[in-house]
């Protein structure tokens, strides 16, 4: 399954972990995505959301 938000499309980024003494390590900064119960198209569906979206009010949370 993609680490990707079904709404704004935000995934994991690349970058470098810096130590005390600035030795750059490769690592990964993946979005904090939740599974969310919402309606499409009249239909309940779950979908993985980032909770930037979530907070923001661009889902709406459906009883399950």
């Amino acid at each position: 399954m993609a680490a990707r938000c079904a709404v704004c499309g935000k995934g994991p980024r690349s970058g470098y972990s810096v130590s005390h003494s600035h030795i750059r390590n490769k690592r990964v900064f993946r979005p904090n995505l939740q599974s969310v119960h919402t309606q499409i198209d009249g239909e309940n569906v779950r979908v993985r959301v980032c909770v930037k979206c979530i907070k923001a009010g661009k889902v709406q949370r459906v009883a399950a």
